[in-house]
């Protein structure tokens, strides 16, 4: 893979920027962790090089000075919101953050319900919570929030929240999705900090927009592309321009909100600290660009892939209507279309060819590999055996898999099993193969090729099966699909 990004240098000088921040505020910080801290796939695709847990890693150099405070939002756990990336709800969503943190060391002080007003659910999860041993405050709905500054910035308004007893110098404040009040449970702790004459400061960790990056750069644009749901737009930061003259790039929400945290900073302080969003921010993924070429390359692929993505979900009867049109707009602007993505067209051209579902891949070295459908093997399944002789110089002629071996494992699947369609999806090829590597040195050579598929893009004429595209997704490749089902029908899994 072609890497545009510093991951060595990001952690250490991201790190470095976090503890002149907290020596700033005089020793304690109150740090917003806008996206995620691990599993940031988005930024792994965007920046080549970025490692998706390379916010963690970071964060791990400043373990001694860090502690987690967890937020949700209890009207999110009374709707029983989903994450859209791994498919469990916000609540179920604490709990795996929970043991992920612990893993990794790093102390949580506990779970900060906001909007909290004894509904149901957060009741139960409140309860269940407090029988693991798992602390639980409570942060509720203030009315008129965030204009009503009187009122919030009083006892009445913040002053009502639990007060959340913190020991370290940094606070990192993160939570399962968008929404859930991080920013507020933020100021209400500097709110009390400040009565209990306590010196703390906030700052704001959002990997994208990145602000020292044209404001159409693609990797802002594809940032774009991954909000199309939240309706986020990128804009010149006109605070910052006012004040230092300089353009930087920031997105509506935080712009929207600035005028009135920055009131509420100074009915905290006095004064305020910051004189921009842009000045609230801490993010130095900017200066660890090494190749902008390939972050630009990259981010266009992301694009194409949101926007596939996007006509899958309304071919499912999803209403995504306004976000197609504003993918197909970013698409414009980048001066690009779906066939951009070399995978596209080959694998139409297969499909076109042979009258049934195709697939294509692009290796690395910018080579095309397809695979089409056939009595033993699904398209994407032949594409992965395919892609694996070309990367392992093995003949394209030659079977990794035997069709002796195939034969019995189609048998227990349609005799045995109940299962209508006798080919071998992709995790099933791949079992197969790894069977067949125990006594057969090219299938073992061919395995050995698996970790190479990382960072390929793959396109497939039909919408895959769930069981494909977690198999695709574990491997490293990236997927879009034709918004058109292999079959008609009202049940797909």
């Amino acid at each position: 893979m072609k890497i545009g990004f510093d991951n060595d240098k990001y952690l250490k000088t991201q790190s470095a920027h976090i503890r002149s921040r907290i020596n700033a505020f005089g020793g304690k910080l109150y740090l917003e962790f806008g996206g995620k801290i691990f599993d940031d796939y988005h930024a792994s695709r965007v920046l080549p090089g970025f490692l998706p847990d390379s916010k963690m890693k970071m964060l791990l150099e400043l373990r001694d000075e860090a502690e987690i405070i967890i937020v949700i939002n209890a009207n999110d756990i009374e709707k029983s919101k989903v994450r859209g990336d791994i498919g469990i709800t916000y609540d179920q969503d604490i709990l795996r953050l929970l043991d992920t943190y612990s893993a990794f060391g790093l102390p949580v002080c506990g779970v900060v319900m906001t909007q909290y007003g004894a509904q149901p659910s957060a009741v139960a999860f409140e309860e269940k919570l407090h029988k693991l041993g798992v602390r639980v405050w409570r942060h509720y709905t203030i009315e008129g929030y965030p204009a009503n500054i009187p009122l919030i910035v009083s006892d009445e308004g913040f002053g009502k929240n639990d007060y959340i007893e913190t020991t370290r110098s940094l606070v990192v404040v993160t939570a399962p999705g968008p929404g859930s009040g991080k920013m507020a449970v933020c100021l209400s702790q500097l709110y009390h900090e400040h009565k209990r004459g306590i010196q703390a400061g906030y700052a704001k960790f959002e990997t994208f927009p990145i602000w020292n990056l044209p404001l159409k750069h693609p990797v802002n644009l594809a940032y774009e592309a991954a909000t199309t749901d939240l309706n986020d737009v990128n804009m010149i930061d006109p605070f910052h321009l006012e004040a230092y003259g300089k353009t930087t790039v920031n997105y509506n929400r935080d712009i929207e909100i600035f005028p009135v945290l920055n009131t509420i900073f100074e009915q905290i302080y006095g004064t305020s600290p910051y004189k921009s969003p842009t000045d609230m921010g801490v993010n130095m993924a900017g200066n660890c660009i090494v190749d902008d070429e390939v972050v630009r390359e990259a981010s266009k692929q992301e694009v194409i892939r949101r926007y596939y993505k996007a006509l899958v979900a309304a071919k499912n009867g999803e209403n995504v209507a306004d976000q197609i049109l504003s993918l197909d707009l970013l698409m414009k602007q980048l001066e690009i279309t779906p066939t951009y993505r070399k995978c596209v067209q080959k694998a139409l051209d297969v499909a076109e060819a042979t009258g049934e579902p195709a697939a294509a891949m692009e290796l690395d070295d910018g080579r095309i590999i397809t695979g089409k459908t056939s009595d033993l093997l699904g398209a994407s399944s032949a594409l992965i055996l395919n892609a694996l002789k070309a990367l392992a110089g093995i003949n394209a002629d030659i079977d990794l898999v035997s069709p002796v071996v195939i034969g019995p494992i189609q048998d227990l699947k349609v005799n045995h099993l109940g299962n209508k369609n006798p080919r071998l999806p992709t995790d099933e090829v791949l079992l197969a193969l790894s069977i067949s590597a125990a006594t057969n040195p090219t299938a073992e050579k061919a395995m050995q090729a698996l970790e190479n598929l990382r960072g390929c893009e793959m396109h497939s004429t039909v919408i895959l099966a769930d069981v494909d595209m977690h198999t695709f997704s574990k491997l490293g490749v990236h997927v879009t699909c034709e918004p058109t089902r292999q079959r008609k029908a009202f049940y797909h899994k």
